[in-house]
């Protein structure tokens, strides 16, 4: 196995704290790409528990989901049974060419093969359609977030690959006019929630007991008790089908 895909796949592994802790998008954000791009058929590529599954199924989109991981999509299946789930990537998507109308990607991208996932979010787009990428980010001005972040970063890999995304977005000959957003917002959570919430990231859910539990213990020093705020911002990008 590659380091990129002990990374990826790690997520199997914390499914069920995924979906209790993990936050959804900022509504902003979501309202967003209703109002840009059409909100048919939409394909929430990479989908997870559906975290952003069931804030596009609550604008109304008729939601096709694909994700790899079995725990992911068992999840899934629990939380939003009525939605149609097919196991698969980015890179070989199990849909008909031109059968949806948006593809939306939330805290993969960074995952996948790009030219590859490029040229299959091509194919399955109708004419008209577009993408649609998202990430939370935990604001770094913010000197509890900036103080867990520094406790995570040693534990983060070379296969994180946020490394030249933009710049292969704008050469995609694929796709244009490319817009990107920004969408404030917050997650509040208990503190046990919150280190929950740390431990689903993919480097602590990848790294070795001994790392990751030291790792936990100076999140938990950190969070104290009580209610803990994560404000976050939400990074939005948009192109349309070429």
């Amino acid at each position: 196995m590659s380091e990129l895909d002990r990374y990826r796949l790690s997520f199997d592994s914390v499914a069920e704290i995924y979906e209790r802790a993990r936050p959804t998008y900022a509504p902003d954000a979501v309202a967003w790409i209703a109002d840009q791009l059409p909100f048919g058929r939409v394909l929430d590529l990479g989908a997870g528990t559906g975290k952003l599954t069931r804030q596009l199924v609550a604008l109304g989109a008729d939601v096709v989901a694909v994700e790899p991981g079995d725990e992911m999509r068992r999840v899934f299946r629990r939380v939003l049974p009525e939605v149609e789930l097919h196991a698969g990537g980015a890179e070989a998507i199990p849909l008909p060419d031109g059968s949806v109308d948006t593809v939306t990607v939330a805290q993969a991208f960074h995952w996948f093969d790009r030219p590859a996932a490029f040229r299959e979010m091509h194919r399955v787009l109708e004419r008209g359609g577009g993408y649609a990428l998202l990430w939370n980010a935990d604001d770094r001005e913010d000197a509890l977030m900036k103080a867990i972040d520094t406790v995570i970063d040693p534990l983060r890999a070379s296969a994180h690959r946020h490394e030249g995304e933009m710049e292969d977005i704008l050469a995609s000959p694929l796709f244009s006019a490319v817009e990107q957003r920004v969408f404030p917002h917050v997650q509040e959570l208990d503190a046990d929630s919150a280190v929950a919430r740390v431990s689903s990231v993919s480097a602590v859910s990848a790294a070795s007991p001994e790392l990751r539990e030291r790792a936990l213990d100076e999140v938990r020093r950190l969070v104290g008790s009580g209610i803990v705020r994560f404000p976050m911002n939400t990074t939005v990008v948009i192109a349309h089908r070429v």
